[in-house]
C-alpha cells in the first residue's frame, strides 16, 4: 500500500498474515537468547518487544545496545518512532497497559472496541437481528477472550447498558410502521395507551430506545432470550473471569 494505492509487493510478507509472526519468531530467536543471557526481563510477540529495567538510565543503555545488536547482527532496522524508554504506565504492549500496578486494556483498544460495537449495532445496517446477534457474539467472545484478563472492569456495566439501548433502537427501526410498533409493544405487555403514544411518536429512534414503552416491553430478559444473552458484555466477561479463576495451575 502506497498512500491509498495498492501496489504489488516483491519483498516481505502480507501485513496481518499468519506467516509474519512465525517468521519473526524464527528470526528473533537469537535476540531472545541474548536477552535471557543478559538476565533481562522481557516479553515479545512477533516483532513487538518490551524490556523491563529498573531506571530510565538503564533503559536508554539497553535500547542503544539492542538497536546496535539488531542492526549489526540481524540486519534489522529499529523504528525509532515506535520505540521509547518510558515508565510502565506510559507503555502499551499488545493492547495492554498497567495503571496503579494493575493490568488493563489501553484507552485506544477500548475506543476501538466501542467503535466496532457501534458499527455492529448501527440501525442502518440492513440485516436480520439474528445475523446481527451472531456477528455481535463472535466479536464479543473474541474481544473478551483476549482482553478478559484485564483487572479493570469499571466501564463495562455502563457499556453493557449502552449496548442494550442500541439493540432496542435497532428493533424499533426494523418495526418501521406505527401499527407494527404498537402491535409489537402490546404483544410484549405494554399498556395500550403507552404503546400507542410511543408508536406514533415522531421522536428519534435513539430517544425512544430509552422510553418507558421500549424498556418495559424489550426487557433485559427478553433481549437475552432473543440472542443478546449469548453476546452480552457482562455475561461474556463473567465467563472469561470464571474460566481464568478455575484454570488449573501448571
Amino acid at each position: 500500500m502506497m498512500g491509498s494505492t495498492l501496489q504489488p509487493s516483491e519483498l516481505g510478507t502480507p501485513q496481518g498474515g499468519p506467516l509474519s509472526p512465525l517468521l519473526a519468531n524464527i528470526l528473533l530467536d537469537d535476540l531472545d537468547r541474548t536477552l535471557e543471557g543478559r538476565g533481562h526481563r522481557f516479553a515479545r510477540y512477533a516483532d513487538d518487544l518490551m524490556v523491563l529495567v529498573k531506571s530510565e538510565r538503564a533503559g536508554q543503555r539497553v535500547k542503544a545496545s539492542l538497536t546496535a545488536y539488531l542492526g549489526r547482527q540481524l540486519k534489522l532496522p529499529v523504528n525509532e518512532k515506535k520505540s521509547q524508554v518510558a515508565k510502565i504506565e506510559q507503555c502499551v504492549f499488545l493492547g495492554f497497559t498497567f495503571r496503579k500496578n494493575k493490568l488493563r486494556w489501553s484507552d485506544a483498544a477500548f475506543a476501538d472496541f466501542k467503535h466496532r460495537l457501534r458499527e455492529l449495532t448501527g440501525r442502518s445496517w440492513g440485516v436480520s437481528m439474528q445475523h446481527r446477534f451472531e456477528k455481535l457474539g463472535q466479536y464479543l467472545r473474541g474481544w473478551m477472550g483476549y482482553f478478559g484478563i484485564s483487572e479493570y472492569y469499571r466501564p463495562i456495566p455502563g457499556l453493557d447498558e449502552w449496548l442494550r439501548r442500541r439493540v432496542r433502537m435497532c428493533y424499533w427501526k426494523q418495526w418501521r410502521l406505527c401499527r407494527t410498533k404498537i402491535s409489537h409493544l402490546l404483544a410484549l405487555g405494554v399498556d395500550r395507551r403507552t404503546a400507542i403514544l410511543t408508536g406514533v411518536s415522531g421522536k428519534s429512534y435513539w430517544h425512544l430506545s430509552r422510553s418507558k414503552a421500549t424498556q418495559v416491553g424489550m426487557t433485559n430478559d427478553w433481549l437475552r432470550a432473543q440472542g443478546l444473552g449469548v453476546s452480552g458484555i457482562l455475561d461474556e466477561g463473567s465467563r472469561v473471569r470464571l474460566r481464568t479463576s478455575c484454570a488449573p495451575c501448571s
